[in-house]
């Protein structure tokens, strides 16, 4: 059994479910936090008769975000054990990118990066578990200062796997280095990048794709030894790009489809900034901060798989929303809930005779 499991056995559960209840519930500072317990049903669950809000910042300043991650890694890997619903194209789809989060400098001195600022940022690897459901398969927490490109070796490592990021992850060095290892990628080029045409690919009429191209990328000074190909497409806002790949296999309109599938990550940096409330944090100091990361990304999966699990058809939002319903419910009203299916066919308003 791993520490962070052994975390979750010990004293310290009622850290954890407390701080993931506050998640749910939206709970704007420790006060509100510690005012939760005075409900009898949760005082059974925790095994606390009370906690002051002096209590909880220490516990969140003390534990070990590497607790939580070990966590976070086990649930994950639930999730990849009951997933595999995915097309086989969308399986092997690993997105990345980074979602920044301001802090005020006053109080989060230790994450400067610009002179009258401070923030986070946090790097993503995004995965399918299914056609519509995606979960983080990897994360690396920086403080904002830190570039794309630094977390490009911790998250892009698996031989055969497809890798879709944006012009802040271009790297010619790297290009280089994922075509030999064998290690798929697909990006968007900047604007100003050099290239030099080699041979143009036939395009359907029909097809959204505007040209398709094998290319050189670079300078004679500096520039990629390995032969790419180059898309031209519109983005979903109607805007020109240009998408560089080391991928020959796939059909131009696929890979103009597996790039507009980078919009996924941003959805979940939302859902997270929203839903699970990590624009804001119970702590200043840098233990809280990544505990209140990893204990929104822990909250995430633990929905996901119990999604999963039931194959359920419901948004998470939804599935969310009603845990909040019945959380001082049974477990079986809940997912009951969840797996209601209305029987009434609807045949729109009826005449009357």
């Amino acid at each position: 059994m791993s520490q962070g499991l052994r975390f979750l056995q010990n004293a310290r559960l009622a850290f954890t479910l407390l701080f993931l209840h506050a998640q749910l519930q939206q709970r704007e500072g420790l006060r509100a936090i510690a005012d939760d317990v005075l409900s009898k049903k949760f005082q059974q669950e925790l095994g606390l008769s009370s906690i002051s809000p002096a209590q909880l910042s220490r516990k969140n300043n003390r534990v070990e975000p590497a607790l939580l991650e070990e966590v976070f890694v086990d649930l994950v890997q639930q999730i990849q054990r009951v997933s595999g619903k995915a097309c086989s194209l969308r399986k092997h789809i690993k997105i990345i990118d980074s979602t920044t989060i301001g802090l005020c400098l006053q109080k989060y001195k230790w994450a400067t990066f610009r002179e009258t600022k401070a923030g986070i940022k946090i790097h993503l690897r995004l995965v399918f578990a299914s056609q519509e459901d995606v979960y983080p398969e990897k994360i690396s927490l920086t403080c904002a200062k830190s570039n794309d490109r630094t977390q490009m070796e911790s998250l892009i490592d698996e031989i055969g796997a497809m890798y879709v990021f944006n012009r802040g992850y271009v790297d010619y060095e790297k290009f280089d280095e994922y075509t030999d290892q064998g290690i798929f990628f697909a990006s968007r080029l900047k604007d100003n990048a050099e290239t030099r045409h080699l041979y143009t690919f036939k395009v359907p009429p029909e097809s959204s794709v505007l040209s398709d191209s094998m290319i050189l990328l670079g300078t004679p000074q500096k520039r990629v030894d390995n032969v790419l190909r180059l898309i031209e497409t519109h983005d979903s806002k109607g805007n020109r790009i240009r998408i560089i790949t080391n991928r020959f296999d796939l059909e131009a309109e696929e890979l103009s489809d597996i790039y507009r599938w980078r919009w996924q990550i941003e959805l979940f940096f939302k859902w997270m900034k929203q839903h699970a409330k990590i624009k804001t944090f119970y702590g200043t100091s840098e233990n809280a901060v990544w505990n209140q990361v990893f204990l929104a990304l822990i909250a995430y999966c633990l929905l996901l798989l119990v999604k999963l699990e039931r194959n359920s058809q419901h948004s998470l939002l939804q599935i969310s929303r009603w845990l909040k319903v019945f959380l001082w419910q049974t477990f079986e009203q809940w997912i009951g809930r969840m797996d209601y299916q209305s029987k009434r066919t609807s045949r729109g308003r009826q005449k009357r005779k």
